[in-house]
């Protein structure tokens, strides 16, 4: 059988400064991961001893949230080292997508060991008649628990604020379209986290102001069809990823102008761009060279130009073929390039919705 092994770049060719870029992006993500999984293991311990301690349903709901968000967070560390391998002769669009594969392990973690279980506690507690025991251990584990998914959430949401900030958009939306899992992963947890905590302080409230534990409850059912929300979205994420996401129409047009700004290229009929992984996409694209050189001379003329879009640090395999004669040419709709595009950060500009450029 034969195996298609991914073409050697010419050993003289520069790193360029967009490859510096990138290296500075993954301890960022690597640090989001870090401090959520140190705060999540802390805080597991926590709301463990005050469920124990007080029997109330909504902090064994959050003991349960918490102890998923910390085997998650082992299962994004391993997306994260797995899925920065090199591209080899068996994978040579590389191994980005298995970053999408544990992170969407733990999506699966987070529904189960999270939503499920914080329903089924809660259904069970339904009903329970008895009054609210020890519930001073349960406010002061929930603001502790508080700062410490603040911090992990503070340090997620300034990574994504940073790039939405130049794309322009909204901090939410930047994180639903980003291509960084691991990212989204972070920042979806702890949100619901927070949300989670209040929900259980009502809870716990709520009983001991009544004396009907049916609040209690009801909180823990609460926290986890929250779970279970934030999960199922998590999953849907990692499934169009999976499956092959096309990227934005920032991304598209960019890498339209740089194409046109090269001299040997007159023009562009087709381009495609998918993501294989964090900040990672596959170019394909059909144009039509200067002059009329024989096939010997267009071959390598093509390999020359694939070779140099490789030198950048967000294109993992670039594919250049002839345009059909005649075929309509692809215009770019600004001559501008977004600064997270020129910065290589191409997880700030992912998801916008294929066939975005006109002939």
């Amino acid at each position: 059988m034969l195996e298609r092994c991914p073409r050697r770049r010419p050993p003289e060719a520069p790193e360029t400064a967009p490859d510096a870029s990138s290296s500075q992006q993954k301890p960022e993500s690597l640090l989001t991961v870090l401090i959520a999984f140190g705060a999540n293991l802390l805080v597991a311990i926590a709301k463990s001893v005050a469920a124990l301690v007080s029997g109330s349903a909504s902090m064994v709901a959050e003991a349960a949230h918490s102890w998923a968000d910390t085997g998650n967070e082992v299962f994004l560390l391993v997306a994260e080292r797995r899925g920065a391998r090199k591209r080899d002769a068996r994978h040579p669009l590389g191994y980005g997508r298995e970053t999408y594969i544990w992170s969407m392990f733990a999506a699966f973690g987070l529904f189960t060991a999270g939503a499920i279980v914080s329903i089924t506690h809660g259904i069970g507690e339904l009903g329970d008649t008895g009054p609210a025991e020890d519930v001073t251990l349960n406010y002061i584990v929930l603001a502790v628990s508080f700062c410490l998914e603040g911090t992990s959430f503070l340090q997620a949401f300034r990574q994504a604020r940073g790039a939405a900030t130049k794309r322009r958009v909204p901090v939410l939306r930047h994180v639903l379209q980003s291509s960084n899992p691991t990212l989204r992963a972070v920042f979806a947890e702890d949100a619901a986290a927070l949300v989670g905590l209040v929900i259980a302080f009502l809870g716990v409230f709520l009983h001991q102001v009544t004396g009907l534990a049916v609040f209690d409850a009801i909180g823990s059912i609460a926290v986890g069809l929250l779970l279970g929300v934030v999960a199922i979205v998590l999953i849907d994420r990692n499934r169009r990823f999976l499956l092959g996401e096309s990227t934005s129409p920032e991304l598209e047009n960019a890498v339209l102008v740089e194409l046109l700004a090269r001299e040997q290229v007159e023009s562009v009929s087709y381009l495609h761009l998918e993501f294989v992984g964090p900040s990672r996409v596959y170019l394909v694209a059909a144009v039509d060279l200067v002059g009329n050189d024989t096939e010997e001379h267009v071959a390598a003329r093509l390999r020359r130009i694939e070779d140099s879009l490789e030198q950048s640090q967000y294109v993992e395999e670039a594919v250049l073929t002839l345009s059909v004669p005649g075929a309509p040419v692809l215009r770019p709709t600004s001559d501008d390039i977004p600064d997270v595009v020129r910065d290589g950060t191409v997880e700030d500009v992912a998801s916008g919705g294929a066939g975005t450029l006109r002939a």
